[in-house]
């Protein structure tokens, strides 16, 4: 049986940033990305964790925090992305991808 969470997950920044639409650079130490997955078991802090998009990228996180989240009635777990820097395509596959959402904390 498998369970419903949501990731949210903090990328780096990259060394080409990415634009808006409206071409301004996107700082991504201010966006989450979101997207609803399937897990076997809730994942535990400091736990790696596996995402993909739908272009076909798998890409490593670690897990730092899961809160129930109480108005939506399931899981949220907050990732990193597990390397110092995220590659250009997996970048624009996370932004192109209409499965992950690109929220802003400002």
């Amino acid at each position: 049986m498998s369970i419903e969470v949501e990731v949210n997950l903090r990328i780096p920044k990259t060394k080409s940033p990415s634009l808006d639409e409206h071409g301004h650079p996107i700082d991504h130490t201010y966006v989450r990305f979101a997207k609803l997955i399937q897990v076997p078991v809730i994942p535990k802090r400091g736990e790696p964790l596996q995402v993909t998009t739908s272009a076909g990228h798998t890409l490593e996180c670690e897990v730092g925090r899961v809160a129930w989240s109480e108005e939506r009635s399931l899981f949220i777990v907050e990732c990193k992305y597990a390397k110092r820097s995220i590659p250009a395509d997996e970048c624009a596959a996370l932004l192109n991808d209409s499965q992950w959402t690109m929220r802003h904390l400002l």
